[in-house]
C-alpha cells in the first residue's frame, strides 16, 4: 500500500543515514553564524519583551517511560513512529547577547519516536510572550507519547521558573476532531509545532490533525480554521502575523518529497483560509519585515530531506523569490531581532543531545 506520512518525525526519520552517507557537504552562505550552541532539538525562538534575550523552546532528549497497553498509541512501523517513549527533559532556555545560555525552565515533557524511526525527539514546540508574561506550546506530551497524566497544551511559565498548564490542547482535540484526520499517520495527542501572540490571545498552529486555533489567556481554546476540512491532510506548520487579524500560514506537506509542493496561506481570526502563493520545499518557519516574508525550508534536496540543503528564500510583494542563506542543517523555526538579522534553531531534528545551535543570519 502506498501510503503518505507527514509528521515532522517520520520526515526526519532519514537524517541520521543522511549524516552518515554525505561527505563533502556545501558550507553555509557566507552571511551565516554561530550564535549559541549547546542546545537540545531546539525549535521555536523569540525575543524577550526588551528585545536583548532569546528566548528558546528546546524539545529535550526523550526518556525511557511507556504507556503501550495504557492509551491510544500512534502507529507504529511501517506505517508511523509510534510506539513513544517519553521523560521529562524537554527545558526553555535563554541566550544573552554573547550566546550565554542559562535555564529558563526545565523537566519538561520530552518524547521520542521508536527506534525504527531512529528516535526522534519532540517537546516544547515553541514560545510566545504577551507583555512581559512567557507562554509555552507542548508537542510532546500525551500519553500517546510514553507520558501518562500529561497533555500537550499552553504553559504559563513563571519568573522563577515554575509552571502552570492554562490550556488542554490534547483533550481539545479528542473532544473536536477535525473533518478530514489522516489515520496513517494519526497522533491522538497531536503534534504541535507553532504559536505566536496577538493582542491578548495566542495562535497555535497543529500539523498532523491539521489545524489553527486560538488560546485566550484563560484557557479557553477556539479553532479558528479546519484545516484539514478545505486543504485534505497538508500539514500546516508555520505561522506569522502579517497585519491586523491577518495571520500567514505555511505547510509541510507529505513525505516523500515533492520540490515545490509547500505553500503560504492567508488566514483570519474569523475563520477564512486561502491560498497565498506556491512553489516552496518543507517549510518550518516563517517570519515578516519591511514588505517581505522570509521563508524556512527545512531541506530543498530534490531526494531529500538531506543535511546542509535547508535556506530561507524570500519573498517580495511582486512575488519575486530570493535565496538570502543556505547550507542549513534541518532548521526548524527562526525569528527576527530590532536591528533586522534573523536567529534560526539549526539541527533541530535528528541530532545528539548539545548538538543543536542558534545561528544569526544577516542580511544586505
Amino acid at each position: 500500500m502506498n501510503r503518505k506520512f507527514s509528521t515532522t518525525r517520520f520526515f526526519l526519520s532519514v537524517t541520521t543515514l543522511c549524516l552518515s552517507l554525505m561527505p563533502g557537504l556545501s558550507a553555509q552562505s557566507a552571511n551565516v553564524s554561530v550564535f549559541a550552541t549547546g542546545l537540545n532539538n531546539p525549535r521555536g525562538l523569540k525575543f524577550g519583551p526588551k528585545g536583548v534575550n532569546l528566548f528558546v523552546a528546546e524539545g529535550g532528549t526523550g526518556g525511557p517511560r511507556s504507556t503501550v497497553g495504557q492509551c491510544e498509541q500512534a502507529a507504529g512501523p511501517p506505517a508511523g513512529p509510534g510506539p513513544y517513549t517519553g521523560g521529562f527533559t524537554g527545558r526553555i532556555s535563554k541566550i544573552d547577547p554573547k550566546g550565554v545560555r542559562t535555564t529558563v525552565a526545565k523537566h519538561l515533557p520530552s518524547s521520542q519516536t521508536s527506534p525504527a524511526f531512529n528516535n526522534l525527539v519532540s517537546g516544547v514546540a515553541d514560545l510566545a510572550f504577551i507583555g512581559d508574561t512567557l507562554y509555552a506550546l507542548k508537542g510532546g506530551a500525551g500519553c500517546s507519547h510514553g507520558l501518562s497524566n500529561t497533555a500537550n497544551g499552553v504553559l504559563l511559565v513563571n519568573r522563577d521558573g515554575s509552571w502552570k498548564e492554562i490550556a488542554n490542547l490534547s483533550l481539545f482535540q479528542k473532544l473536536h476532531p477535525v473533518k478530514h484526520p489522516e489515520a496513517d499517520d494519526f497522533e491522538p495527542d497531536g503534534t504541535w509545532y507553532s504559536m505566536i501572540a496577538s493582542g491578548d490571545a495566542l495562535y497555535a498552529i497543529e500539523p498532523n490533525h491539521g489545524e489553527f486555533d486560538k488560546i485566550d489567556k484563560s484557557g479557553k481554546i477556539t479553532r479558528l480554521v479546519d484545516i484539514s476540512a478545505s486543504q485534505g491532510h497538508i500539514v500546516p506548520t508555520a505561522i506569522t502575523q502579517l497585519f491586523g487579524g491577518i495571520f500567514l500560514i505555511s505547510n509541510l506537506d507529505t513525505f516523500p518529497v515533492v520540490p515545490g509542493s509547500s505553500s503560504l496561506f492567508v488566514a483570519t481570526k474569523t475563520g477564512a483560509f486561502v491560498k497565498l502563493v506556491s512553489g516552496f520545499t518543507t517549510v518550518l518557519g516563517l517570519a515578516a519585515r519591511n514588505g517581505k516574508i522570509y521563508v524556512l525550508e527545512m531541506s530543498n534536496a530534490v531526494n531529500g530531506p538531506l543535511p546542509h540543503t535547508g535556506d530561507i528564500v524570500s519573498v517580495d510583494l511582486t512575488g519575486h523569490k530570493e535565496t538570502v542563506a543556505s547550507g542549513l542543517d534541518f532548521p526548524t523555526a527562526m525569528t527576527f531581532d530590532r536591528e533586522g538579522n534573523l536567529y534560526v534553531s539549526n539541527k533541530g531534528f535528528g541530532f545528539g543531545p548539545g548538538e543543536g545551535e542558534i545561528l544569526k543570519i544577516t542580511l544586505h
